[in-house]
């Protein structure tokens, strides 16, 4: 990587300890097609001389006597084979900008977010590599103070709705993630943990389970009672929309590929379970939509007049559905869209989950040196629920 590539070097400063000699570079070149590295980036060359020779060469990014916390990035994008550009080991622990503060994690959640940003499919901005990542977390503070972040970042200036700030980004987008030993956050997105939730529980409040909140309490327009139907039955989302729904009230239907996804939605409280794009016995009040192309079809078929699309991903494909405007404006269907949720929806969410004791479906907790494990199950479909990377 260091020849070739029209590599151009600049010696920024060297040192001398006890052990070893060090030389800080910046290090430039046409690195974006093979690595998807844009930007010039810094580099240590580590050695040890013997003999006036070179010895045991290292190549890092920190310099000696720095902190450092264990991590997991993503080095480049790579959207044929998101999973090669995960590497694990050391960071710089990051300083602290001011109005900011510094949360040692105890858990972070994984979500398809994560495969995005392997991809390089940035949201709200160009990722820039590498990128630690990780959308939620929850731990302490430096007084020991047990939080969860809310993690919708955006311009502190901006009035109204968060999810309408036209700056905003996800934590682990366009900042530093939370797959790592401390991340810092700007103090208004720490909320402070109830002593009710476990570090595990809290960890996957801020993306899936605070999107499927917004999509059923705030887009639906649901009433206690009301027929839903949740378009897939394992995924993140889709697991609290059906625990949440049935707390709520909701007459809760779910849809899913294979017996044993169609088994957790009944176990979960679906109350009744069907194939993928199976014609229902009825039409739904609200259809939740976390696939987009595959189902969204379905998902407008199975509305009642005056019923609620509410749309949240795009799992089987982007491109473009087709939306039947007959159907739409004669029956008077609502189409939604929902990306996470704001401040004020979070904290909602927390009180919901506490007050109805929700256990969410937790199947699989890692440590943090096995991320990678629970990236590929997200990838290849395997994994029912959330998985949590315990730190």
């Amino acid at each position: 990587m260091l020849k070739g590539y029209k590599a151009k070097f600049d010696i920024l400063d060297s040192g001398v300890t006890e052990t070893e000699t060090w030389i800080h570079v910046m290090v430039d070149g046409d690195y974006e097609a093979a690595f998807g590295i844009t930007e010039p980036f810094p580099l240590y060359l580590h050695f040890f001389l013997q003999d006036d020779k070179i010895q045991l060469l290292r190549l890092d990014r920190i310099p000696g006597g720095v902190p450092t916390m264990r991590a997991v990035w993503a080095v480049y994008a790579n959207n044929s084979r998101p999973l090669s550009s995960i590497r694990s080991d050391v960071w710089k622990v990051p300083e602290v900008p001011e109005n900011w503060v510094r949360v040692k994690v105890a858990a972070a959640a994984l979500n398809y977010h994560d495969i995005f940003t392997l991809r390089g499919l940035g949201m709200f901005g160009k990722i820039k590599y590498p990128i630690i990542l990780g959308n939620e977390a929850t731990g302490t503070l430096e007084d020991g103070t047990e939080v969860v972040v809310y993690p919708v970042f955006g311009n502190p200036d901006f009035k109204g709705d968060d999810t309408l700030d036209p700056d905003r980004h996800v934590l682990g987008e366009l900042t530093q993630g939370s797959l790592a030993e401390y991340v810092v956050v700007p103090k208004r997105n720490i909320v402070k943990k109830p002593k009710a939730l476990t570090f595990e529980t809290a960890s996957v409040l801020g993306i899936s389970w605070l999107t499927a909140y917004r999509m059923l309490f705030t887009r639906s327009d649901l009433k206690k009672g009301q027929k839903m139907l949740v378009q897939g039955s394992s995924g993140g989302v889709a697991t609290a929309l059906i625990q949440m729904g049935r707390a709520a009230g909701m007459t809760v239907w779910c849809t899913g590929r294979s017996e044993e996804k169609r088994a957790l939605a009944t176990k979960l409280g679906a109350h009744k379970v069907f194939s993928s794009g199976e014609d229902l016995p009825e039409k739904m009040n609200a259809v939740f939509d976390m696939s987009g192309v595959q189902t969204f079809k379905h998902s407008m078929e199975s509305l009642a007049p005056g019923g609620t699309l509410v749309c949240c991903g795009m799992h089987s494909g982007g491109g473009f559905a087709e939306v039947d405007l007959m159907k739409l404006f004669t029956q008077g269907i609502n189409i939604h869209g929902v990306y996470a949720g704001n401040r004020e929806e979070f904290e909602k969410l927390i009180d919901f989950v506490v007050e109805h004791d929700i256990q969410p479906h937790i199947p699989v907790v890692l440590p943090l040196e096995r991320a990678e494990e629970g990236l590929r199950m997200i990838t290849d479909g395997t994994v029912q629920g959330k998985v949590v990377v315990r730190i």
